[in-house]
């Protein structure tokens, strides 16, 4: 089974950039999107029905901002909006679906924004949503998958030193992956490859990702009781249509 994660940063304009080609010819199990910036009436997806998908939206109540959407070939057997708080819900950021045998959650969590201004929204949404993995967890193993706005280690960004104190690589959020790793969850890239230069987002400016100048903010979190159904992880950086690149999780076709 191939799950497949991407922050599209708006997925209305990355159709003609690259997204369809890549979900017609990879045609991933799930493919769980972030960032869409838009609600279900306003995309053009006849042409995923046609392959076989099953679409669920969560989309932010402000209009062209945020959102989820999660696209399975396997109809899940519950499909569950947020995470409960009504403090963190209003903006379509976390989207479940529910499998046999785990639970899938699709999460675009907040960014801290320049200067840290909304890094106390963050630090608490990052203890919320913990909360909440861990309690889908208790009764059968999750999957979370999707664009975390942190880089954990200085391995996943090209200049550690210069971001220490910037949004997605300041102590307080990489303390926010950690507390996920205590919780029990693994991050299936790492687990496989622990090599330098291997990131899923680059700034439009100044060519960086022709220079490789990037970040790893993309994940696949797994429950570590889970992992041994897992085949592999990876990153496709071949894959344009946005500032980030697809993340892919394979499981083993017994699991």
């Amino acid at each position: 089974m191939k799950l497949s994660s991407w922050n599209v940063n708006g997925i209305r304009a990355a159709m003609d950039k690259g997204f369809r080609a890549y979900v017609e010819t990879e045609q991933p199990d799930v493919l769980c999107l972030q960032e869409t910036k838009a609600s279900a009436d306003q995309v053009n997806t006849e042409w995923a029905t046609e392959l076989g998908y099953h679409l669920y939206w969560n989309s932010a109540e402000k209009k062209g901002y945020s959102g989820t959407s999660i696209w399975s070939k396997q109809k899940p057997t519950k499909v569950h909006l947020g995470i409960g708080h009504s403090d963190h819900d209003s903006e379509g950021r976390v989207l479940t679906a529910t499998y046999d045998k785990f639970h899938l959650v699709n999460v675009y969590t907040p960014n801290a924004q320049r200067g840290l201004a909304r890094l106390d929204y963050r630090q608490l949404w990052d203890v919320a949503f913990l909360d909440y993995v861990k309690k889908l967890n208790r009764r059968k193993p999750v999957i979370f998958c999707g664009d975390v706005n942190c880089a954990h280690r200085e391995i996943d960004l090209a200049n550690p030193k210069a971001n220490r104190k910037n949004a997605g690589f300041s102590d307080e959020e990489r303390a926010g992956l950690d507390n996920v790793c205590s919780a029990g969850f693994v991050d299936s890239f790492r687990h496989f490859d622990d090599s330098p230069e291997k990131y899923t987002w680059w700034t439009y400016r100044m060519n960086a990702r022709e220079r490789n100048i990037g970040w790893r903010l993309d994940y696949f979190w797994v429950a570590k009781r889970f992992m041994d159904q897992i085949e592999s992880a990876g990153i496709r950086a071949d894959i344009l249509g946005s500032d980030h690149c697809p993340v892919e999780l394979l499981i083993k076709s017994d699991a």
